[in-house]
């Protein structure tokens, strides 16, 4: 994640959750806005009711790598916000399920640089 920035502030996460376009994959949650800069900014926020902290992060870590996989992928200038859906079964957790739902997110808000799909 060479071009991405992580939001961590409670504020950061306010504002692209309140200004943010919504997208909704089948296990993943989006919201998306332009931040006017060189770079990206991802966040990654899972409810402590959906799942144990071991669990939570397993999640965080398979979105950080399908995100990572992706990067060169997308257009820059983006907040990005992923949330776990909360009717979602953390069974379903894989990599490859998120990497689908990321790559249908992204498709959907037309972020994909057009000759690298």
């Amino acid at each position: 994640m060479k071009n991405t920035k992580m939001l961590k502030k409670n504020y950061e996460f306010k504002n692209v959750l309140s200004k943010g376009k919504y997208y909704s994959g089948r296990y993943i949650e989006a919201f998306i806005n332009r931040n006017n800069k060189e770079n990206n900014c991802l966040g990654i926020a899972i409810g402590v009711k959906i799942a144990k902290a071991v669990k939570r992060n397993k999640i965080k870590r398979l979105i950080r790598a399908s995100y990572n996989k992706n990067e060169l992928k997308i257009k820059y200038g983006y907040n990005i916000i992923f949330l776990w859906k909360k009717k979602a079964d953390t069974q379903n957790a894989n990599f490859e399920n998120i990497n689908n739902d990321i790559i249908k997110i992204f498709d959907k808000a037309n972020i994909f640089i057009e000759d690298n799909k």
